[in-house]
């Protein structure tokens, strides 16, 4: 695990670099989530080939500090990838987001054109209002949901979700869901559509039918599919998912 101090962040960001050819490809969690957690079975499928990867845990996740001054906006968020990113003097990478992730990884887009490959995003919030989480979340106020919310998500939630969730500071959860569900103008749909870059959409199977993903369809944006798998793909199906980052990072 290799450390960054963030001055926007103004704490640690911690990271993986697993060794591979080629430009790597950067990799971007979701809300609750941690790069740490979720992608290292990805990048070691036989699907994703022998690519170089950066797995970023985000301020306020996993193995990253998590500072209570930080706003955990997407926009800050992406300015803390952009100045890591910048720090390792990266001329070319690929970049993937998923979810909140995939928010992130647009507004990085736009800021890193120049070096920016191209870039793949599965599920991310396109538009104000947020999904089913983090609008839950953000009902709450931020105080209670640290002092209560947070505890009580964790005892209901099953899935592999809960053991990444577990080390995501609860103040960071709460201010990154109501971050999704306030949105951003332009929206991220927009400037999704707007990007140079070769960009494409991954959407699990079992998460269609969609209004924002028939919307870049009849735009012409590549949407690539993950059989047998919903909104929680690398855990549901994450060979499929390395090749299909394998067949878009080439």
């Amino acid at each position: 695990m290799k450390t960054f101090y963030s001055r926007i962040a103004g704490a640690k960001v911690r990271w993986q670099a697993l060794p591979g050819e080629g430009h790597p490809v950067v990799f971007i969690h979701g809300l609750g989530c941690a790069s740490s957690y979720e992608y290292p079975r990805v990048v070691m499928d036989a699907q994703f080939g022998r690519k170089a990867a950066i797995l970023i845990d985000l301020p306020g996740s996993g193995y990253s500090e998590r500072p209570q001054a930080f706003s955990y906006h997407t926009r800050d968020q992406a300015r803390v990838v952009v100045e890591l990113l910048e720090s390792l003097n990266l001329q070319h990478f690929y970049l993937y987001g998923h979810s909140m992730g995939g928010s992130i990884a647009i507004e990085v887009a736009t800021l890193m054109t120049d070096r920016l490959l191209a870039l793949a995003v599965s599920e991310p919030n396109f538009s104000a209002g947020g999904g089913m989480f983090s609008r839950q979340i953000a009902a709450q106020a931020e105080e209670a949901f640290v002092h209560d919310g947070y505890a009580a998500l964790l005892a209901a939630e099953d899935s592999p979700w809960a053991g990444s969730l577990q080390s995501n500071a609860p103040w960071a959860v709460w201010r990154g869901a109501k971050s999704l569900v306030d949105g951003i103008t332009p929206s991220w749909l927009m400037l999704f559509r707007s990007l140079r870059c070769p960009h494409t959409l991954i959407v699990g199977e079992l998460s269609e039918p969609d209004t924002d993903v028939e919307t870049i369809r009849a735009w012409g944006i590549p949407v690539l599919t993950i059989e047998k798998a919903g909104h929680s793909m690398s855990w549901e199906n994450p060979s499929a998912l390395a090749g299909i980052l394998a067949s878009v990072f080439h």
